[in-house]
């Protein structure tokens, strides 16, 4: 094969898109945390340039998987590894007598993001909340400036609400 026929092979097969692996979604158990914790600890670095203190992040992943009335974690997994993350945390809400589910610490890992790691882990929260019957509503909320989460939000159907956001915190300032 001449260099110019390799150099074309490799291209057309460089244009290939992946093929989506098989996303498995579990229920994280309390030996997930160090991964968790680790997932969390980047995510506040790439999204908001946050060095979060280890121990303490630990510890807050042990305690929400401990007490599940403080909320629960889905892991997506790939292969068996680890490939993302959420939280959903709860709200009641009095006006329409439900819990608002709060999507929190969506993490997918660099190697797997494009591959629809989110998009399963969604789907799979919209199941459950459906299935429930006490959830009123799905929620999240994202740094102003983080446009690619944004589109992936809106793509999958969610919609800009018309609140603001104001908080007081006590312990990362």
């Amino acid at each position: 094969m001449s260099v110019r026929a390799r150099h074309a092979v490799r291209r057309s097969t460089a244009s290939k898109p992946r093929p989506s692996p098989r996303v498995v979604i579990v229920n994280a158990r309390l030996s997930d945390a160090p991964v968790i914790a680790r997932f969390n600890a980047a995510l506040a670095l790439e999204t908001e340039g946050r060095r979060l203190d280890p121990a303490r992040l630990l510890r807050g992943v042990r305690n929400l998987l401990r007490d599940r009335s403080k909320g629960f974690y889905l892991l997506a997994k790939v292969r068996g590894r680890v490939a993302g993350q959420l939280m959903i945390t709860f709200e009641w809400s009095d006006w329409r007598n439900g819990n608002f589910w709060w999507i929190q610490s969506v993490y997918v890992s660099a190697e797997f993001r494009r591959l629809g790691v989110f998009k399963n882990l969604f789907d799979e929260v919209q199941r459950r909340a459906s299935a429930s019957g006490k959830v009123c509503g799905l929620r999240l909320y994202v740094e102003r400036a983080n446009r690619r989460a944004q589109k992936a939000y809106t793509g999958l159907g969610l919609r800009k609400a018309h609140y603001e956001m104001f908080e007081r915190d006590f312990v990362l300032g």
